[in-house]
């Protein structure tokens, strides 16, 4: 069951977070606390969202994302933060049907973008993107600013 994630989902969606934070190899990178993730999500001017894949009681996965803006389009989109679907529970459908979800947002909203970045090493997860149709921008390069980098452009 793919459904709109409650604030009573936030420690585990919190804890996938932390799994999908050893899977990429930056564990040291997840920083996120509960009270922060509660206010991103449920807060009195949410910036994400997530919706979660629910079997028998348990999170399989989730899908956090935010509203996008394209100057090109004149119309928002999605951009896909993060996807994890918990290892034993790969292969059952539920990374297809948390995409499928917000697409279905997307058309229904008429955004007309769905976006994400995926490691370049992550094979099975490319994978599965260009079966669904997906297409990669292998012309744009993502940039970041963070830490002592950002504080000193902010100076």
């Amino acid at each position: 069951m793919i459904r709109p994630a409650t604030p009573d989902d936030v420690s585990e969606i919190l804890a996938m977070v932390g799994e999908l934070a050893e899977y990429e190899k930056v564990p040291h990178e997840a920083r996120a606390t509960e009270e922060q993730l509660h206010a991103a999500l449920f807060g009195e001017r949410p910036a994400a969202f997530a919706h979660v894949a629910e079997e028998d009681g348990e999170l399989a996965g989730f899908a956090l994302w935010f509203l996008s803006f394209s100057t090109w389009r004149g119309v928002h989109g999605i951009y896909l933060e993060d996807l994890f679907v918990r290892p034993q529970h790969r292969g059952g459908g539920y990374g297809r049907a948390l995409l499928a979800e917000l697409a279905k947002i997307c058309v229904e909203r008429e955004y007309q973008r769905l976006e994400w970045s995926v490691l370049d090493w992550n094979a099975p997860a490319i994978g599965f993107y260009k079966k669904l149709g997906a297409i990669p921008m292998d012309e744009w390069t993502v940039y970041r600013l963070t830490d002592e980098p950002l504080r000193a452009l902010a100076e």
